[in-house]
């Protein structure tokens, strides 16, 4: 007689939720140091070298991992995830991003990034199906604005030209990674970016053989910065970001990255020796509130 085969654990929603959580705080901390080290790269390279030429250097180890794992294609409305991911988060927004950090500093361009999880979550909820409650868009609305006043207060009150490059760069952020998250659900998180940098590389190819002809010879520092953009905030943060949106939600988990700016700030003071004042955690701490509410907040899922 053949013996029943043994039932399949069932995956609790919390242990799933936790999961979410932990990824993304991993690609958060990854992504923590991308403003510093553009504005390290492109002291010496051009900023439209630095914001397309690190997605061009990411396509090799994408494609190769593509290659040598015999991954499969999208498939049907995975294409529109992964092309719409490659437009937000491999062009639009290191692009976008990289032109505005050449009028304001890292730590004042952090901090929009605070911006992002309330783009996020309306991406979602848009094009994903995902079904924030009331009580959830309050508690992002509420981390949006602490962010907001955080930047305003190191702006002395005014926000500058290139507030509206990172306005643009926080839009397409929000289109990438909501679309990014819809794909991996069933291509899988480092599929998703592998593909969509693979895709991205006919457009981009050109432009940055054509300026990196023309580059002067950059020192170890600047090739140093602009190794980790490509290797790390374009390639390998993503495998933790993407599977944790997939896991615990988007709207929800994309919350997390609300402490970007404050783990930006604090690794540009130890990194680079920058001062932090004491209301930087002040906000901090009022942030990591607005998270804990924002978990409890139902998602519904359509």
């Amino acid at each position: 007689m053949r013996s029943a085969p043994y039932p399949s654990p069932a995956i609790s929603p919390s242990s799933t939720l936790v999961e979410g959580y932990a990824y993304g705080l991993l690609g958060v901390l990854v992504f923590s140091l991308t403003l510093p080290m553009t504005r390290v790269a492109i002291a010496e390279l051009a900023p439209l070298l630095v914001g397309l030429g690190r997605a061009l250097v990411a396509a090799v180890p994408a494609a190769l991992l593509l290659l040598a794992t015999r991954s499969r294609r999208p498939a049907g409305r995975e294409w529109s995830g992964v092309i719409l991911a490659a437009a937000g988060i491999v062009i639009g927004w290191p692009l976008a991003s990289t032109l505005a950090m050449s009028s304001v500093s890292s730590s004042h361009g952090a901090v929009f990034n605070g911006l992002l999880p309330l783009s996020t979550a309306a991406f979602a909820a848009w094009r994903t199906g995902e079904r924030p409650s009331p009580a959830f868009w309050l508690w992002a609305l509420l981390g949006a604005v602490l962010v907001m006043g955080y930047a305003l207060r190191q702006g002395h009150g005014a926000l500058q030209l290139g507030d509206l490059w990172l306005l643009v760069a926080v839009a397409l952020g929000g289109l990438g990674y909501a679309e990014g998250a819809r794909a991996s659900r069933t291509l899988g998180g480092w599929r998703t970016i592998c593909w969509a940098l693979v895709v991205s590389v006919p457009i981009i190819a050109g432009p940055v053989l054509w300026l990196a002809a023309s580059a002067p010879t950059p020192s170890a520092e600047a090739v140093g910065a602009f190794a980790y953009l490509a290797f790390g905030s374009m390639f390998l943060g993503f495998f933790a970001w993407y599977r944790g949106l997939a896991a615990g939600g988007i709207a929800r988990v994309g919350q997390v990255q609300l402490l970007q700016p404050f783990l930006t700030v604090l690794a540009a003071a130890l990194l680079f020796d920058e001062a932090v004042e004491p209301m930087t955690f002040v906000f901090a701490i009022a942030v990591i509130a607005v998270i804990a509410g924002g978990r409890r907040a139902l998602v519904a899922t359509r």
